[in-house]
Formats: structure tokens, sequence, C-alpha cells
């Protein structure tokens, strides 16, 4: 892997409601229905989030695809614990605090505004349902 990247020419997903650069930003990031893949030339290109549906786990898979698609960062509202420890362990910084639209997270992240998240930032969710469901007899 190439360590001599420039933070100019970092590849970073934002989440997102749409496809477009003027949709606004997700502040989820598991469950968000987009990630807008930023290259170092500023092209965008949208990827669904299939993990956005999952009853359990949508962060780690969310996380899992992120780490796929070879982002150096993501630029989201929030993270949970287990998609921060999955993204950490990858070496995929966290950037928190961008809202408005795509382009106007983009903005902020290049001009430094946004916060690194040094731990999730959010407590985990289990499930859609608000609750777990154990093996209980």
């Amino acid at each position: 892997m190439d360590e001599s990247k420039m933070s100019g020419e970092a590849k970073i997903a934002i989440t997102s409601t749409g496809k477009e650069p003027e949709s606004p930003m997700d502040p989820r990031f598991g469950r968000c229905a987009y990630f807008v893949i930023v290259d170092g030339s500023g092209n965008m290109n949208p990827v669904s989030n299939d993990a956005k549906d999952l009853s359990n786990g949508a962060g780690i898979q969310a996380a899992k695809d992120v780490v796929d698609l070879k982002v150096e960062a993501v630029v989201t509202g929030d993270v949970g614990p287990n998609a921060f420890r999955v993204l950490s362990a990858a070496g995929v910084k966290v950037f928190v605090g961008g809202s408005g639209t795509i382009r106007e997270a983009l903005e902020k992240y290049k001009g430094g505004s946004l916060r690194e998240a040094s731990s999730s930032t959010s407590p985990g969710h289990h499930g859609m349902g608000g609750g777990r469901r154990g093996n209980r007899q």
C-alpha cells in the first residue's frame, strides 16, 4: 500500500440521502441511503448502501463495504462503536460534524473544519426494532 498519499488526493466516502452533489448529507452512517465516493480529482460516484435495511449489523456491514471501496476517510454525522472499530482497524479515518449538502460537506472536509473522531460518536444500535432479542428461555 502506498503510504505517501497526499490529503488532497484522498478518496473519501460521504454519507448521503441521494446521488447528487446537492443531495442532503445523511447524518447516519450504517443506515444512510448512499455513500458518495469522491476521488482526488473531485469526481463523485454514488454507491448504494446495501446494509441500510439489515435488521442487525447495518453499521458493521456498511463499514466493511466502505473499506472494500478503498477509501481513506469517511465524512458522516455520527458513527457507532462497531462500525468505528471496523473502519479504524482498516485505517479509514472518520470525520464527523458534516452537514448540509454533499458539496458543502466536501468543502468542510477540504477546509479542515470537520473533527476527526477518535472513537464512536453515538451508542451502538441493535437492529431497527429498538431492542435486542436473545434466546431467552
